[in-house]
């Protein structure tokens, strides 16, 4: 059985390691590249917050957050004001000392302003914020405060999105940290995970087990021709295990042409969908019951024309091999591919034979090589086990009711909308 795990393929790219035993064709020690980020074990020291008082207003008392004169501010500190009856925000501006205005938008609740990169440490700032009240009156306030040198431990974090890339219409926005995110920190860091899409579609956010990763879709697929912009808006942002977010990741991707893969195990046939009509059917043969492939909804992560999938580390001498390997197309972290099988075609359309992949033949294997995208779905049905949530984008493995318990945050119902 191939071990579920995952190493980095680029500089700077994460690596984590994960526990599970499962079963695949291939080795299930590499991973898609991704916007990576380098972590750090060294110690730093924590950051101090001065109690919020109440700045001087031109009309009813506005309460500024930072207060005035606090110090040891973290980068991705945010400028928010209470009024006595609760009244809005209604503009902030923002600048450091030495000049420059900084960009920034008010959270669609109003509840903050978000600094739109983040704040540069070590830096004094000036924010002068307005507030109207429910009478109609408006108040100013003005509030000082500095921010903290940069920590020397931080948490590391990718995002797999990259910019003018095209993906299919199942494309989660994964987002990654090592090591992972404490529970009691993920709503948190959950906050300074923003998501919009045009045309606009609501989504939520949910949080694998050992928050190494956290998923982002819609209750549906993505709409072909959408849009997504997402900002990691990470650094900065103070852990509970003394660590700080490393930088903020950004990316500005597009969903292609609608293309979906059904594959049944009772008649071994795959059924290929484009923009929702049924284009081609293709006998397959998936793994046999000592090497099941997996039931659920995944997406292909990565495509290799060629590649050689290496076992020699399985625990079990049965499933050891190498071999050479066309048209392969990632669908778990622990090994399960779509891929061409010359050696199995007498038998695909009849009898289950691979070890957890999807075999088809050469032929059917380069149509689809050259038709699919990353984030492209398939959804095989009737096998003897279930997708373990994590064992790759298994973020459509899960009902949207299911789903949405996996946020730190309350969702909507149908989704939240983007937060800022």
């Amino acid at each position: 059985m191939a071990r579920f795990t995952r190493a980095g393929a680029v500089v700077g790219a994460l690596t984590l390691v994960a526990s599970l035993a499962l079963t695949g064709c291939g080795g299930g020690d590499k991973k898609p590249e991704f916007v990576g980020g380098a972590s750090s074990d060294a110690s730093a020291a924590p950051g101090s917050t001065a109690p919020s008082t109440p700045s001087t207003p031109s009309g009813p008392a506005l309460t500024l957050s930072p207060a005035n004169g606090t110090k040891n501010r973290p980068v991705s500190t945010e400028i928010s004001a209470k009024l006595p009856d609760g009244g809005k925000v209604s503009a902030v501006s923002l600048t450091a000392d030495g000049g420059g205005s900084v960009e920034g938008k008010l959270r669609t609740d109003g509840s903050s302003w978000v600094p739109s990169a983040p704040l540069k440490w070590g830096t004094r700032y000036t924010a002068t914020v307005t507030a109207s009240a429910s009478d109609g009156t408006s108040s100013q306030g003005t509030s000082s405060f500095t921010t903290m040198a940069k920590p020397k431990s931080t948490i590391g974090s990718g995002l797999y999105l990259f910019d003018d890339k095209s993906y299919g219409v199942a494309m989660p926005v994964v987002t990654e940290f090592h090591p992972g995110i404490p529970k009691k920190d993920r709503a948190a860091v959950q906050k300074r995970m923003f998501v919009r899409t045009d045309p606009p579609q609501p989504g939520a956010w949910h949080w694998v087990s050992n928050g190494t990763q956290a998923y982002y879709r819609a209750p549906e697929y993505w709409k072909p021709g959408t849009t997504i912009t997402v900002r990691i808006a990470l650094a900065g942002v103070p852990l509970s295990n003394g660590k700080y977010g490393d930088v903020d990741r950004r990316a500005t991707a597009k969903i292609g042409r609608s293309f979906e893969m059904k594959v049944d195990n009772a008649n071994k046939k795959m059924t290929v969908y484009e923009n929702g009509a049924a284009v081609r059917t293709i006998p397959v043969s998936l793994g046999k019951k000592s090497t099941p492939s997996s039931s659920g909804t995944m997406v292909v992560m990565e495509k290799k024309e060629a590649t050689v999938f290496d076992t020699r580390d399985d625990p079990d001498p049965a499933n050891r091999y190498v071999t050479d390997i066309q048209f392969a197309q990632r669908l778990t972290w622990g090994g399960e591919y779509i891929h061409a099988a010359p050696w199995s075609e007498h038998v695909q359309g009849r009898q289950n034979v691979s070890h957890g992949c999807v075999n088809v033949s050469m032929a059917n294997a380069r149509w689809l090589f050259d038709k699919t995208r990353i984030g492209d779905p398939i959804t095989i049905k009737g096998t003897e086990r279930r997708i373990a949530a994590g064992n790759g984008w298994t973020a459509w493995s899960l009902s949207w009711s299911e789903f949405v318990k996996g946020s730190a945050l309350p969702v909507p119902s149908g989704g939240a909308g983007p937060a800022v």
